[in-house]
C-alpha cells in the first residue's frame, strides 16, 4: 500500500469532511465507552473475525457442501421464509441463531428508518452508488479483498449484488417479514466467512495484502465499509443544507447499527451515536485510504458500468461528480480524467439543485433538469441492478478469481 504522508492525511481528511484525523500508524485508541454496550474498553478490531461463522463455512468448503447450500437457499429471501432445509444440521442450528434480528432493535426506529430512506431515496442511491461504491476502491484492504475474490473477476456481478443489499436494506420493508434484509444479511455474513477461508490460498493476494496474520474481513474492515457507506453518506448530505430531524438521524444510524450487528459485528465496536461513529471513522476510514493497482482497476470498471446507461450527462460529468464528492486528491489516485467544464457547471449547479429541491429556494436553476436526469438516472442504475434477492441472489464463493 502507498504511504501517506501525515499532511496528506491531513488535506485528505479536510476534504472529506474530518478532523482530528489520527496518524495512519497510530494505534487503535477508540473505547468501547461510545458503543452501544457502553463498556470502557479498548479492542483492536482488526485482529477480531467471526467466531461463529468461520469454522463453519470452513468445514462446509472443505467437505464440498457449499454449491448445495447455495442451491438450497435460492428460495429463501424474505425474512418470514422458513428456513431452507435440505441443508447440514450445523448450518440450520447456526441459521436459527443468527437470523434474527438483535434483542435490541427498536421497530419504531427502523419504521422511521424505512420512511427517512424514501424521502432521501434519490441522494443515497447518487451517495451509494457514485460516492461510497468508488470510495471503496481506495480501500486498500477492500479493493484487494474484491479484487482477488470470485467476484473480483466479474465486477458486473459483483455489482449487482452489492447494490442488492444496498437495495434491500433501503426497502420499506427491510426489517419486516415481507423484506429481505435479514437473510441478505445473512447470506453475506456467510460468504464474508468462505472469503476468509479461501483468499489465504491465492498466492496473488498473499502477496499483497497487509490483512493482519493473512484474515480478510475482519471487524475493522466491516467497520470501515460502514464509516464508507452510512457515515459518508450522513455527513455528506448534512453538508448540502438537507433538513434531516433528530428522530430520522436516530433512526438512520439504529437501522446501521442493527445491520452491522446482523454481518458479525461485536456490539462493542458499534457506536451508540454519530458522533462517537464520526470519531471512530477517523481511526477506521480516513487514514488508510490509498491507492492501489487492484483499485484503479476497479474503478474503472465501476465507472464504466454506470457509463452503460443513458444518465443525461457525459462520461466527464460523472467522473467530475466522483471527484466533487470524494476530493481530487482520490481522482488524481483513481486517475479520473478532468472535465473543467462539467466540475464549473457541479460546482455552480448542485448546491442550487439542492436547495430547490429541498424547498430551500424559489429559484430553479437553470441546470436543474440535467442534474435531475442524472440523479433519477443513477436511482434506475441502481434498482435495476438490485431490484430483488431473487433476481441477483448472493451465492456463497467456493474459489478465489480464476487463475490465482
Amino acid at each position: 500500500m502507498q504511504n501517506l504522508s501525515r499532511r496528506r492525511v491531513l488535506t485528505l481528511g479536510a476534504a472529506l469532511g474530518l478532523t482530528g484525523v489520527a496518524a495512519p500508524s497510530a494505534a487503535w485508541a477508540w473505547s468501547s465507552a461510545g458503543s452501544i454496550t457502553g463498556i470502557d474498553e479498548v479492542t483492536d478490531p482488526w485482529g477480531v473475525w467471526d467466531d461463529a461463522t468461520d469454522p463453519l463455512v470452513a468445514s462446509l468448503l472443505d467437505n464440498g457442501q457449499i454449491p448445495a447450500v447455495n442451491t438450497a437457499f435460492g428460495a429463501w429471501v424474505r425474512n418470514g421464509d422458513p428456513l431452507p432445509a435440505g441443508v447440514p444440521a450445523a448450518l440450520t442450528s447456526y441459521l436459527q441463531q443468527v437470523n434474527t434480528l438483535p434483542s435490541w432493535a427498536d421497530q419504531t426506529k427502523l419504521t422511521r428508518a424505512a420512511q427517512f430512506n424514501k424521502r432521501m431515496s434519490m441522494y443515497l442511491f447518487l451517495l451509494y452508488g457514485l460516492g461510497s461504491g468508488i470510495m471503496s476502491t481506495v480501500i486498500p484492504r477492500e479493493a484487494r479483498n474484491v479484487y482477488w475474490s470470485e467476484g473480483g473477476s466479474d465486477m458486473k456481478a459483483r455489482a449487482a449484488k452489492t447494490f442488492t443489499y444496498g437495495y434491500d436494506l433501503s426497502a420499506p420493508d427491510a426489517f419486516q417479514p415481507s423484506g429481505h434484509f435479514v437473510v441478505t444479511s445473512t447470506k453475506t455474513r456467510l460468504t464474508h466467512a468462505a472469503v476468509r477461508h479461501l483468499l489465504p490460498q491465492s498466492a496473488a493476494w498473499r502477496a499483497v495484502t497487509d490483512d493482519q496474520d493473512f484474515i480478510p474481513i475482519s471487524n475493522g474492515d466491516i467497520l470501515i465499509t460502514f464509516h464508507s457507506l452510512g457515515t459518508f453518506v450522513r455527513r455528506t448530505m448534512k453538508s448540502w443544507g438537507i433538513r434531516i430531524s433528530s428522530a430520522e438521524d436516530a433512526a438512520f444510524l439504529h437501522m446501521w447499527q442493527v445491520a452491522l450487528h446482523l454481518l458479525g459485528v461485536r456490539d462493542d465496536f458499534i457506536p451508540a451515536t454519530w458522533a462517537a461513529a464520526e470519531q471512530q471513522s477517523h481511526y477506521a476510514l480516513t487514514p488508510l485510504l490509498a491507492p492501489t493497482p487492484e483499485g484503479i482497476d476497479l474503478a474503472d470498471i465501476l465507472l464504466g458500468l454506470t457509463s452503460q446507461v443513458d444518465l443525461g450527462v457525459t462520461r466527464g460529468f460523472q467522473r467530475e461528480f466522483a471527484r466533487y464528492l470524494l476530493s481530487d486528491e482520490i481522482g488524481d489516485w483513481l486517475r479520473l480524467p478532468r472535465d473543467y467544464a462539467s466540475r464549473t457547471l457541479i460546482e455552480v449547479g448542485w448546491p442550487a439543485y439542492v436547495l430547490f429541491r429541498e424547498g430551500l429556494s424559489p429559484v430553479m436553476p437553470n441546470s436543474f433538469s440535467l442534474f435531475d436526469r442524472f440523479v433519477r438516472g443513477l436511482a434506475m442504475l441502481f434498482l435495476n441492478n438490485g431490484t430483488s434477492a431473487t433476481q441477483t441472489p448472493i451465492t456463497i464463493p467456493t474459489h478465489n478469481r480464476p487463475g490465482t
